[in-house]
């Protein structure tokens, strides 16, 4: 008889190899009308190519393997994004986030995540020095976080890089338009396209990324009808943020979906969930019980005689 495996408590992922982790199932029917546990098939490069113009690919943010495990049945790829260092560490933009830093978090991602396809931003300073230096950063990533593929940004700039890439194994995410790593070059966050230059640029950009070899790209603040003709252009599948419904997908940073911060809220993204407000609201009547001594009770104790239940929790013993 073949012994159960234990499931794995969220607070254990951390404790797992890379590439281990919780397995993502689908239940069917067997033979005798009985419900069996079938492993989940892996979202791949390939499938992600191939829903351009079909399927509209879902896309989401993931930093932590409990995030990972979370979306994994619902998502067809997950972006290990350097938007970390601003939503989990704090920083006014990406350009501190260090390669060690994305495959931390990468390797974390890889063990919750066990049917979407996971890729892994190169961090800014990782890649643009020269082609060869791309290469040596981005195996470094694919060898120790396990995961499918890299995402770097620029357009015409970086085609050769791109290509460099691809060629040796290594499929990449293109991403135009806003570049939050030359943020301080661009002038800041801002919608791109409504100069007529401007516009042409993107979209030579894009035309760029798609004929190096980028399995799709990501399109970040365009306006809207510059993402639309993008899309119509590009043979490879365009990943839409602040860009257009007609993108063959969409992606968000998953903590501005759930709503994890108030104090600020992009126009393009739509929160389906206030958690910020929960876990503040759950943290304030956790702190009154602590005060009150009404957290913890008996019921909360190990090694409690039940008969022991009824007395107060703060008689003396003896």
């Amino acid at each position: 008889m073949v012994r159960a495996r234990r499931p794995v408590c969220a607070c254990e992922l951390h404790l797992l190899p890379a590439g281990q982790g919780v397995e993502s199932r689908q239940t069917r029917k067997g033979a005798h009308g009985l419900s069996v546990h079938v492993k989940a098939k892996r979202v791949t490069v390939p499938d992600i190519r191939g829903r351009k113009g079909g399927e509209p690919v879902v896309c989401l943010t993931a930093y932590t393997a409990l995030t990972a495990v979370l979306l994994d049945d619902t998502v067809d790829l997950l972006l290990v994004g350097d938007s970390l260092g601003m939503v989990l560490y704090g920083m006014d933009s990406t350009l501190g986030v260090t390669l060690e830093m994305m495959i931390a978090h990468g390797q974390a991602v890889m063990r919750g995540a066990k049917r979407a396809c996971v890729i892994v931003d190169l961090p800014f300073g990782s890649y643009q020095e020269s082609k060869e230096t791309a290469f040596r950063n981005a195996a470094r990533v694919m060898k120790e976080v396990g995961c499918a593929g890299v995402k770097l940004e620029g357009g015409v700039e970086m085609a050769e890089t791109i290509r460099f890439l691809t060629e040796r194994g290594i499929p990449v995410l293109g991403h135009v338009g806003l570049l939050p790593q030359s943020v301080n070059t661009a002038g800041g966050f801002r919608s791109l396209g409504r100069a007529e230059k401007e516009a042409e640029e993107i979209r030579a950009d894009a035309a760029a990324v798609a004929a190096a070899g980028a399995f799709a790209m990501v399109i970040e603040g365009t306006i809207e009808p510059l993402a639309r003709a993008i899309t119509s252009e590009v043979s490879v599948p365009t990943i839409g943020i602040g860009a257009s419904p007609a993108c063959d997908g969409q992606i968000l940073v998953t903590e501005d979906l759930v709503g994890l911060f108030s104090d600020f809220k992009p126009r393009f993204v739509k929160r389906y969930a206030e958690l910020g407000a929960g876990i503040a609201l759950a943290a304030k009547e956790y702190a009154d019980d602590v005060r009150h001594r009404r957290f913890p009770t008996l019921d909360h104790c190990f090694g409690v005689n039940p008969a022991d239940k009824t007395a107060s929790p703060h008689k003396k013993a003896g």
